[in-house]
Parts: C-alpha cells; sequence; structure tokens
C-alpha cells in the first residue's frame, strides 16, 4: 500500500461537484517490462499498470474550495478492460491487442510505414484511438462543429490528421478505417454497423475541409518555430499562435503538442488575449444602440401581448412613448400589438402606426424596427410629416396614457414571410427523408423575400438530391395540408416526435406546428412563428442556391409564391434567350453549348502551356543576366506576374536557371507591389536564408515579408520603391551572404 497526494489518490470531476478520495489498483509485470531500477508506480513506466480504481464519493466541491459532505456517499469503482486483456494476454499495452492491432496494422499499409512500439509508432496508436473515439460520437449523433462538443470531435479529428502527416499520408484516410472498426466492434456495438457509411461520409468531408488549410499551417508553424529560434527564445508568441487558430483551423491542444515536439511551449496567456479581443470586437459590432438602455429603464412598466397569429390590426393606448425630435423618430410600448418581433429566424414585421395625440392632433409614423426588451415590445417609427413632432406641446407629451395608436402590419411583407416560415418546416421533414436523419437544422433567415435554412450535412447534395427534396416540398403544398398550432407541454411535444431547434431552450409549455391531417403528419415542430393556415397557400417552392456555410454545414435559399413564380419565369426567358442564341438548323443547344466550353477549356490550356514556355525561356535568359555578387550571382529584375503564384513560379524556374545564386523578382498587381527572394538548394546548405533579404527590400516598398530559406514573399504599399528594390538587391544580398 503506497500514499500519494492529491494528485494521485484524490478525484473530482471538476473544479466543483462530487469528489473524494480514491484508491488505485496497480500491477507490477515485472522487470523484464523496464529494467530501469528508479521504474515505480505512477512514474510512467510500463513495468507499473494501473488497471482500476476505487472512488470514495463523499464530498461536494464548493467554488471557494471548501469540502461539504454529500448525503448520500457512494463507491464508483471501474476496471479497464482493455488493460486486464492485455495483462491476461501477456502483452505490453492496450495497442497490443485484437482491439487495436487490425486497425494500427491498417493504418500502416495505408501509410506505408511500419508500426514499431518505440516512439515512431505514436502516430499509428493515436490514429487508431481517435477513430474509435470519432465513429461512437458520430453514431450517437454528434457532429463536427466550432461550438461545445462538436468543436472537441474537431480537434479529435484534427490531431488524427494532424498525425496522418507525420505518417507522410496528405489525402484523407481516417475514414478508410471504418470497415476494420466494424469488423473488430460491429458485432458488440450495432449502431457504428448501422451508421458506418454516415459516418465514414462525416469523417472524410472534415478531411478534405481541413486538408486545404493543414499543409499551409504546418508550412506557417515550421516558419514561426525558425523565427523562435533565430530569436533564441522557447515560447511560440500568442499572436502567432492566434494566427495558426484563426486561419488554418489549428486548435490551440495541437498547437501545444506541435510545440513539445519541437521542445517550446505556446504563450496560451497571449494566445487567450488575442481570442478576447477577436469576440470583444463581435461583441461591439453587434452592441446595442443608445436608446435600448432608455427602453430597458422602462420596459418593466409595460408588459406587451403579441396577438397577431389572427390578426394584422390592432387598437391599443400606448403604455410608454420617447420621443426623438432630432431624428423625427418615436419610441412606443403598448399593451398589445400584431407586430411580431424578430425570433427564431423570421424576421420582424413591418408597417405603421396611427397615433392620435389629442384632438386634431393625429399623424401616420411608418414603424422602422420593433425589438423585445425584457417584457415590453418596443416599436421605433419615424413620422411621414416633418416637424410634427416638434410642434408637440409639453402638454400633449406628459399625456401619454391618453394617447392611441392604431397598429396595421404590412401583409404584403407578413404573408410572403408566412409563406417562407411553413417552407422551412416542410423543407426541414424533406432533407431529412432524402439526405438522412442527421440532418438538423443550424440556422434560419424567413424574410418575406426569400428563405434560407442551414442544415448538418457532410457533403454537397446532388442535382437529383436537391430535385427530389424541391419535388416533396411541393407534393406537399399540393396537397394542401392544414397547418395547425397546438400548444401543449414539452414533455407531450416530445412523446409526438416534434423536431426541436438543437441548444435551445424551452418553457414547460410550448407552441408545436403540426402539419397534415388525422393519421397523416406530414411535420411536427416546436416554433414561435407565423405560419400559413394550409400549405396549398404557399404555391409553389424553389430552390435557388445550395452553398456550403462551414465544415458539416450546407445551405440553401429558396423562393415561394409569386417571387418563385417571377424567377421561374425569368429563369425560362434566359433559356429561351440561350436557346435563341445558340441553335442553328437541326442542332441541339445544350451540345452545341457543351462543344463551346469544351473547346474554350482546350485552348485556354494550350495558352497556359504557351505561357509556361515562354516563361521558361525568358527565365532562362535572365539566367544570363546574372551578375557576380561576393561568391554566388544575383538577378534582379521585375517582371510581368498576374498573380503572386505566377510570380513564385517564375522564381522557381529562374532558381532552376541559376544553378546557384539568388533571384529577386518583381512585379505589381492590382497596384500593390510584390516581390520574391529564392536562394539555390547549394546557398541555403551554406546558411544563406531568403527571408531576412525579403524582409529588408520589403522595407522599400513599405511593407513585410516571410516564408522558408529556400523562398520568401513580401508585399508593400508603394508601387514606386519596386525600381529601388532592383537597383539596391545586390547591396542588400551582399550584407546577407555568409
Amino acid at each position: 500500500v503506497l500514499r500519494f497526494g492529491k494528485k494521485d489518490n484524490f478525484w473530482s470531476m471538476g473544479d466543483t461537484g462530487p469528489c473524494g478520495p480514491c484508491s488505485e489498483i496497480h500491477i507490477d509485470r515485472g522487470p523484464e517490462y523496464d529494467s530501469n531500477p528508479n521504474a515505480f508506480v505512477n512514474t510512467g513506466s510500463p513495468r507499473y499498470i494501473e488497471l482500476w480504481n476505487l472512488v470514495f464519493i463523499q464530498y461536494d466541491a464548493q467554488p471557494d474550495g471548501t469540502l461539504l459532505d454529500l448525503p448520500a456517499k457512494h463507491v464508483d469503482t471501474g476496471a479497464g478492460l482493455e488493460r486486464i486483456t492485455a495483462v491476461m494476454g501477456n502483452l505490453k499495452s492496450n495497442y497490443d491487442t485484437d482491439l487495436f492491432q487490425p486497425l494500427i496494422q491498417t493504418v500502416a499499409e495505408l501509410s506505408g510505414k511500419p508500426y514499431s512500439q518505440d516512439a515512431s509508432g505514436i502516430p499509428h496508436r493515436v490514429i487508431a484511438d481517435h477513430v474509435r473515439c470519432l465513429a461512437f460520437a458520430i453514431a450517437d449523433g454528434a457532429m463536427p462543429g466550432n461550438e461545445g462538443r462538436g468543436y472537441v470531435l474537431r480537434r479529435i479529428l484534427r490531431r488524427a490528421a494532424r498525425f496522418g502527416r507525420k505518417l507522410d499520408v496528405h489525402e484523407p484516410f481516417i475514414y478508410k478505417l471504418l470497415p476494420v472498426l466494424v469488423d473488430v466492434m460491429g458485432g458488440v456495438f450495432p449502431e457504428i454497423k448501422d451508421r458506418h457509411v454516415h459516418i465514414a461520409r462525416v469523417v472524410q468531408a472534415e478531411e478534405e475541409h481541413f486538408g486545404k488549410t493543414l499543409d499551409r499551417g504546418l508550412e506557417r508553424f515550421a516558419e514561426v518555430v525558425e523565427q523562435v529560434r533565430r530569436d533564441k527564445t522557447t515560447v511560440i508568441p500568442g499572436e502567432e499562435a492566434f494566427r495558426l487558430y484563426d486561419t488554418f483551423g489549428f486548435p490551440l491542444d495541437l498547437m501545444q503538442l506541435m510545440a513539445r515536439e519541437e521542445s517550446l511551449t505556446v504563450d496560451e496567456a497571449g494566445f487567450q488575449k488575442e481570442m478576447e479581443g477577436q469576440r470583444a470586437r463581435a461583441r461591439a459590432a453587434g452592441a446595442f444602440t443608445a436608446d435600448h438602455h432608455i427602453k430597458a429603464t422602462y420596459s418593466t412598466n409595460v408588459q406587451t401581448h403579441f396577438v397577431g397569429y389572427n390578426e394584422l390590426t390592432a387598437i391599443s393606448n400606448i403604455g410608454l412613448i420617447i420621443f426623438d425630435d432630432p431624428e423625427n423618430l418615436i419610441h412606443f410600448s403598448p399593451p398589445i400589438t400584431p407586430f411580431y418581433v424578430e425570433s427564431g429566424g423570421q424576421v420582424s414585421d413591418a408597417g405603421y402606426a396611427d397615433i392620435i395625440f389629442g384632438i386634431g392632433l393625429r399623424n401616420r409614423f411608418k414603424i422602422v424596427k420593433v425589438e423585445k426588451i425584457e417584457n415590453s415590445i418596443f416599436h421605433t417609427g419615424i413620422s411621414d410629416s416633418d416637424g410634427f413632432l416638434k410642434s408637440l406641446s409639453p402638454d400633449v407629451r406628459n399625456k401619454p396614457e391618453s394617447f392611441q395608436v392604431q397598429l396595421t402590419v404590412d401583409p404584403a411583407h407578413r404573408i410572403p414571410t408566412q409563406y417562407n416560415h411553413t417552407s422551412t418546416h416542410l423543407l426541414h421533414r424533406a432533407l431529412r427523408k432524402v439526405l438522412g436523419d442527421h440532418v438538423h437544422q443550424q440556422g434560419s433567415y424567413v424574410g418575406p423575400d426569400y428563405l434560407r435554412f442551414d442544415y448538418t450535412h457532410f457533403e454537397k447534395p446532388s442535382p437529383a438530391e436537391l430535385a427530389e427534396i424541391e419535388k416533396i416540398v411541393n407534393d406537399r403544398i399540393r396537397e394542401n395540408w392544414p397547418v395547425t398550432p397546438r400548444f401543449m407541454s414539452l414533455k407531450e411535444a416530445q412523446e409526438l416526435g416534434a423536431m426541436a431547434l438543437f441548444g435551445e431552450k424551452y418553457g414547460d409549455e410550448v407552441r408545436m406546428i403540426e402539419i397534415g391531417e388525422g393519421e397523416t403528419v406530414v411535420s411536427r415542430e416546436l416554433c414561435g412563428g407565423c405560419h400559413v393556415k394550409r400549405t396549398g397557400d404557399i404555391g409553389v417552392f424553389v430552390i435557388r442556391a445550395e452553398t456550403s456555410v462551414a465544415a458539416g454545414v450546407r445551405r440553401i435559399e429558396a423562393l415561394t409564391g409569386d417571387r418563385a413564380l417571377h424567377y421561374l419565369i425569368e429563369k425560362r426567358d434566359k433559356v429561351d434567350e440561350l436557346t435563341t442564341l445558340m441553335v442553328s438548323e437541326g442542332s441541339d443547344p445544350i451540345e452545341k453549348l457543351r462543344k463551346f466550353l469544351d473547346e474554350r477549356k482546350r485552348l485556354e490550356k494550350e495558352v497556359e502551356e504557351l505561357r509556361a514556355t515562354a516563361a521558361g525561356s525568358a527565365m532562362q535568359s535572365l539566367a544570363d543576366t546574372a551578375i557576380p555578387v561576393g561568391n554566388t550571382k544575383l538577378v534582379a529584375a521585375e517582371v510581368n506576374a498576374r498573380d503572386l503564384d505566377e510570380l513564385k513560379s517564375m522564381a522557381d524556374a529562374l532558381r532552376d536557371g541559376l544553378k546557384s545564386g539568388v533571384a529577386v523578382m518583381v512585379s505589381a498587381f492590382d497596384g500593390k507591389p510584390a516581390l520574391v527572394v529564392t536562394v539555390t538548394p547549394d546557398l541555403v546548405k551554406g546558411g544563406v536564408d531568403s527571408v531576412p533579404i525579403a524582409k529588408e527590400l520589403a522595407k522599400l516598398v513599405g511593407g513585410g515579408g516571410g516564408g522558408r530559406p529556400h523562398m520568401a514573399t513580401a508585399g508593400g504599399k508603394n508601387v514606386e520603391g519596386l525600381k529601388t528594390v532592383v537597383s539596391e538587391a545586390s547591396t542588400v544580398v551582399a550584407k546577407h551572404l555568409k
């Protein structure tokens, strides 16, 4: 029996909550597993392995650090099944069991890198472990995302993908492990077998998305490491870590792991400072206006009841009014209103208010804003008569209880909004039917002009799938189902299978929108928005666009009613015009257009090949103009390049032509200067670095630069400085030769 401190002999679920002392059970596997005489329990030695833990849950940890006795105490016991299996099989670790080995050997086959039990096998083990976690989480309904459990999954997958790069695998491959995992564990866990196609698609899509930035991010990380070492420090600056996170999608824990591999650390405080700065900027962008605080001061005086589900007009007195004479505005809160306040994706209503301030004092205000503050719904109106507000005497202003208002919602705004809102429910149902039950709403916009619906899915739906989704929605519209709002308890709605927005908080009583009749239920969703009476009111539904919003999140934009009809007519007119332009006697316009595009593609490729050939010849000619600088050669020239990629390609060709030397190439794109410095491999081996050369030359155009020893790029603001860069290149390069 050995005693250790709080770190090893006390368990807690966090800073607060149930906790207690624990007794760990370890096994000594003998000196053949570790001959180090200093090997002991809790030293990380493979000789001593923890098999079991007994946690005596008896305390409730408080925020101030005190421990209170729990009224009911218990023992939480847990044994490691995989560890026991490894010990009974006389295996060195869990990873040598038949639960892991098939996965590990498949990683070895896919990467071409044999597995070893030493440090070189860490990537194999991490990938095998992580794919199991991903598969079970996705099978349970989790999806990679940017928040909460979704971000935990994304971090796990990106860590595995980065270990794939350690094995020199640069294509998506983790998803290829799923069939092996199903063979190993699918018999006991049928959920991964039943959903293995969905799991593989989600993982593959996430790999492909991160792969686009992973290699560039690794290059940037290598540059940062080189700079840190040049600066003779051991800490990666917080702003650089945040750039890797914000631009390249590297989670902080992944950067910390990579830093440890380089014997470095990450300035976590600096990283969090940058993160908080970004959040502050986001908060500032969405900050309330000053009048919000004025309204909030009085909002508890008036409770507004929404009556707009069934009525578009209402007559009421005014509970509170705030005059804003300079802007010709009023802000008022009535006890009742037909105006819907933006919520659940549906925009606020538009319309007008006729206010009677007294005998002969009547004015119309266009409602430009509706917002809910605590229990009050504030309406902001602009007078249609300049100077009217200024004409109101203090006696009139001070008697708001005598004012009357007739509120009118604009039906041209509300009715098409209702078309679009009911259509989002039909669309949600159709998406789940065609693409799968993993589809969930991630956000929406419901206005009078169009609808936007964000949903979880791992890949772009095919044209056939989109056509089927569109058809299903229109079928439900033509069937003219009743749309019925029902109020009930949350539990009852859940028992009826009503869809709810993930992460949304609901009260004990909810409003459920049911589409269907009798035994036929088309859709049930919890919703507080405004809807049509019957689906036939919508008329027609047309998908206008389908795009990607983020990894694992897609977006559909659609039109309904008259707007959909006008869209289809416009499309038809364009097709008719195109057909007229493309058709000759007896020809197929689609086939003719396809041939035209193929010919254009062929010609573009031919032009690119000619440009590349011409550029290669030009670069060889430039190489012949090299001048001696120190013990090497230099070419410094201004060239005509379309963009930075072409300028870098030219620099690559020139470096090959030089054989040994330094090249400085400059050009301008969209009125901005750019330069590339490249150094041949022999000089790089000798210690010549293009980065400091580029940074010094960049000062001549008012900018900065960076890159790798063999090639660096720079930009700036002063195009005229490019000529100075060319003329001063020899002096600057000479300073940096070793």
